[in-house]
């Protein structure tokens, strides 16, 4: 009897085996499946040379011969920024035309002829707008994102080659949920002294954003998506996030999902970055993570951004700081905004005059000299003459 009872252990653990077996070879087969898909069905900007990280973007817009693109400046640095970003493009003689709407954030909608440009163009480059505290005016900024439903922020944090930082191998993508949560902007004074904030969490918006965290993770080779929340104790708006993300998870078995609390997310991050991947965040903490990540490896200067929506993409600094103390005093670091002006060039098929400009730029970290570097990443130079040694590299590449 005990011979045959361990006999019967002994093959039911064998038929379980086969079975975790084949269940592994299914989830594999599946993910291979996915990727394949959506490699085939959504078009791809990425390119298989440069320094800098590329990534897979989508929708992307058609290659055209020469093409216009939406130019707003915005405050503090952002005209600096942007001017340095316009004449790097012209020395490597990329194909785009700018239509430059100067905004302030005197007005809290959108002017009618920045919206046709946008609805024409499909693409924009942006600078930062500052958002005064006490200001009961909605940031131009948030505007932009919300009137042209660019739902979805994408920022890449990564080492600079030959830029010493405390952290090491850190390469994470935060896509952040741009039009509700708290800043749905919904807020009043229910009596004198009392204030009330709405926060808006949407089924809709929640499941979209997880779609296209789980979707860029397949296209671009990433192993995990975490899920930042604040479930614990706003059970009903972050639950439903969380919820929607684990319920997208489902589709995806070939990458692995986590949901983290926030407040650790911060810990983690400052303590151990390179565990993160993917990082899917509603829209406070994604501002919140995105700033803290960038500030780990470099600061706000460097990392490029996307907001995209049905309608087209938008590009700007990752971090959005509009140091007005900085302003005019030719010492910005305008290497976020070139480029997010890359990014916005390989979002256009141009990935060409995309490498060549990055190469240079990514360059001048490496082996270019801390005498053209600005100081906030511990260089002596200025803007201007950043941008001349990056227009010399280009003009004898």
């Amino acid at each position: 009897g005990k011979v045959t009872r361990a006999s019967s252990g002994k093959a039911a653990m064998q038929v379980a085996e086969a079975g975790r077996r084949t269940a592994r070879c299914a989830i594999r087969a599946l993910a291979s499946a996915q990727k394949k898909w959506y490699s085939s069905s959504l078009p791809s900007i990425a390119s298989s040379t440069g320094v800098e990280p590329k990534f897979n973007f989508f929708p992307s817009a058609q290659s055209l011969k020469v093409q216009r693109a939406t130019l707003i400046p915005g405050q503090g640095i952002g005209k600096e920024a942007t001017d340095a970003m316009v004449e790097v493009f012209d020395a490597a003689e990329a194909p785009v035309a700018w239509e430059r709407f100067e905004l302030d954030d005197s007005d809290e909608v959108l002017a009618d002829n920045v919206k046709q440009s946008f609805a024409s163009n499909g693409v924009a480059v942006k600078g930062p707008f500052f958002s005064p505290v006490g200001s009961p005016k909605r940031s131009m900024n948030v505007v932009l994102r919300t009137e042209l439903d660019l739902f979805c922020n994408v920022v890449h944090v990564f080492n600079f080659e030959g830029l010493e930082t405390r952290h090491k191998n850190v390469d994470t993508v935060v896509i952040r949920e741009n039009t509700e949560g708290e800043y749905s902007g919904l807020e009043h004074e229910v009596v004198p002294g009392v204030v009330e904030s709405l926060k808006i969490i949407s089924a809709e918006k929640s499941t979209r954003i997880a779609e296209y965290a789980f979707k860029y993770a397949v296209m671009n080779g990433r192993k995990k998506v975490t899920a930042v929340h604040k479930a614990n104790i706003m059970k009903a708006a972050d639950g439903l996030f969380l919820k929607c993300c684990a319920d997208v998870a489902k589709k995806y078995p070939g990458i692995e999902f986590e949901g983290m609390i926030v407040d650790n997310a911060c810990m983690q991050m400052t303590s151990k970055p390179q565990q993160f991947d993917v990082i899917v965040l509603p829209n406070l903490y994604g501002n919140i993570v995105t700033n803290l990540a960038t500030g780990l490896v470099g600061g706000p200067g460097l990392f490029p951004g996307m907001n995209i929506g049905a309608s087209g993409a938008m590009f700007e600094q990752g971090a959005r700081h509009a140091a007005t103390q900085l302003a005019g005093r030719n010492v910005a670091n305008p290497t976020a905004t070139i480029l997010s002006g890359c990014m916005m060039l390989r979002y256009l098929k141009l990935n060409h005059e995309a490498d060549r400009i990055s190469n240079a730029v990514m360059a001048m970290y490496k082996d270019g000299g801390k005498e053209y570097l600005t100081p906030d990443v511990g260089g002596s130079g200025s803007t201007s003459e950043f941008v001349k040694a990056i227009t010399t590299r280009l003009n004898y590449d």
